[in-house]
């Protein structure tokens, strides 16, 4: 008979729950402003959205700043070192196995807090869509500047904007798909509980380091 027993693993740390859920609230908030720069409804005003865009963008990166030097000196960037071990069975579990109620491949972990499937995606995030999107905001925001400085004759600002936005409805569509994955867990609001309290039930047979912590410390 299968035991339904689970046991509490301490997952992510104070400061790990601080910038996931600031980044979050950024990231609408800019998502709002923009698109009511666009023209999309009036609800503050095209000056003042202008300007909290602005503001929130500019913390936006500096809070990713944050992030990466925190990234860094803990060793948690080893979190996203992609993995093709299990990756097809992930890829299976979230095609089909989910939807029969069968068991992940790959158990979180202190060692590992992604599978590997999750591991490619924040990576290609954290190297690709964010910086885009945030050098192609800057770019907006100090147009100017690099307008008067020359750099008009190697950039068109009608790029700029479309790729701004083109990268804005990508980080859209990893926004819903995030909040649909997060409602995937033992329960419908588990792993956002866990994004709270840094606390994940795991099964109470499984051990807190399971293969890829093993793998990564020699003890595979």
């Amino acid at each position: 008979m299968k035991s339904n027993a689970t046991q509490k693993v301490y997952l992510f740390t104070r400061f790990e729950r601080f910038w996931h859920w600031l980044q979050a609230a950024l990231i609408l908030g800019l998502m709002g402003t923009g698109l009511e720069i666009h023209g999309t409804f009036a609800l503050l005003g095209y000056a003042r959205a202008v300007r909290l865009h602005n503001f929130l963008g500019l913390t936006w990166v500096v809070l990713f700043c944050f992030i990466l030097f925190w990234a860094f000196t803990t060793g948690e960037w080893r979190q996203y070192i992609p993995t093709t071990r299990k990756l097809l069975a992930m890829a299976r579990y979230y095609a089909l196995g989910m939807f029969k109620g069968e068991a992940k491949p790959v158990r979180t972990s202190p060692g590992a807090k992604h599978n590997p499937l999750q591991r490619l995606a924040y990576l290609g995030i954290v190297t690709l869509l964010l910086p885009v999107q945030m050098v192609s905001g800057l770019l907006y925001y100090t147009y100017n500047q690099w307008t008067a400085g020359g750099l008009a004759a190697f950039l068109d600002l009608g790029i700029v904007a479309l790729v701004h936005t083109a990268f804005f409805f990508l980080l859209l569509a990893f926004l819903v798909s995030h909040l649909y994955l997060a409602t995937l867990g033992h329960t419908l609001f588990s792993m956002v509980k866990t994004m709270v309290t840094g606390w994940a039930e795991i099964p109470a047979t499984q051990e807190v380091h399971d293969w890829e912590w093993a793998d990564r410390h020699g003890q595979g």
